[in-house]
C-alpha cells in the first residue's frame, strides 16, 4: 500500500490521521517535529509526507526545501489550520501534491494520499528504468557510445563513417552491437533512450 509519514505537533491530530490511514492499510510513521523525521532512515518503498505547515522547529515549507536539496523526492501533502494562501501557493509551486485545510475531511486526505503514493510509485519506476538504461549505455565500448550518439542524432551510416574516419562496414557492425546491447530494434527508440539519458552528440 505504501508508507505515509505524518508530521504534526498536535498529538491528537497526528494520532487521528494515523488511525485513519492504518485503517485503510497504509504503513504510518508519526512525528511531532521535522527534526524527528529527518533523524530516521526512510524505508525504501513508495511513500509520501503529510506535513503541517507550522511546526515548532522548521516549518513545512523549509522542510520541503531541505528535502529537495538532498534529492529526497517524497510527494508532499501540506495541511494547515490557518488557511494561509500565499504559503499554500509557495508550497504548490515547490511541487506539493495538495494543500488541505484543517479540520481535514477524511476523504480529501485519503484521496490526496492515494494520489501521492501513486506518483511516488511512478517516479520510482522511472528512476529504475533510467538506471537500467544507464547501465546498458555504460556496457558499450567508447566507440559504440560514439556511434549511438550519432545514430540517435539522425546521421546515416555514411555520415557516421566520415565523422569517425572508419568504414561503413565498421559502422554497421558497431550499430548492430549497440542495438543488441541496449535492447532496441529501431532508431526511433534508440533516439528516445538517448534523450532520456541526456546523451547528446
Amino acid at each position: 500500500m505504501g508508507w505515509v509519514h505524518v508530521i504534526d505537533d498536535d498529538r491528537w491530530v497526528r494520532e487521528e490521521i494515523g488511525n485513519l490511514l492504518r485503517s485503510m492499510g497504509y504503513n504510518v510513521s508519526l512525528y511531532k517535529a521535522a527534526s524527528e523525521f529527518l533523524a530516521v532512515d526512510l524505508p525504501d518503498i513508495p511513500a509520501c509526507l503529510v506535513l503541517d505547515v507550522r511546526l515548532p522547529d522548521i516549518n513545512g515549507l523549509q522542510l520541503q526545501e531541505s528535502l529537495a536539496k538532498v534529492n529526497i523526492r517524497l510527494p508532499v501533502i501540506f495541511m494547515t489550520g490557518y488557511g494561509d494562501i500565499p504559503m499554500s501557493v509557495k508550497g504548490m509551486k515547490a511541487g506539493a501534491i495538495d494543500f488541505l485545510t484543517k479540520p481535514l475531511r477524511d476523504q480529501d486526505l485519503l484521496d490526496a494520499v492515494a494520489a501521492a503514493i501513486r506518483l511516488d510509485q511512478i517516479r520510482r519506476q522511472e528512476a529504475a528504468r533510467l538506471s537500467h538504461l544507464q547501465q546498458r549505455f555504460q556496457s558499450l565500448s567508447p566507440r559504440e557510445q560514439q556511434v549511438m550518439r550519432l545514430v540517435a542524432a539522425g546521421l546515416m551510416n555514411k555520415q557516421i563513417a566520415n565523422e569517425l574516419s572508419i568504414s561503413e562496414v565498421t559502422v554497421k557492425m558497431h550499430r548492430g552491437s549497440v542495438m543488441k546491447k541496449v535492447g532496441t530494434r529501431s532508431v526511433a527508440e534508440l533516439a528516445r533512450i538517448a534523450e532520456a539519458l541526456g546523451i547528446q552528440r
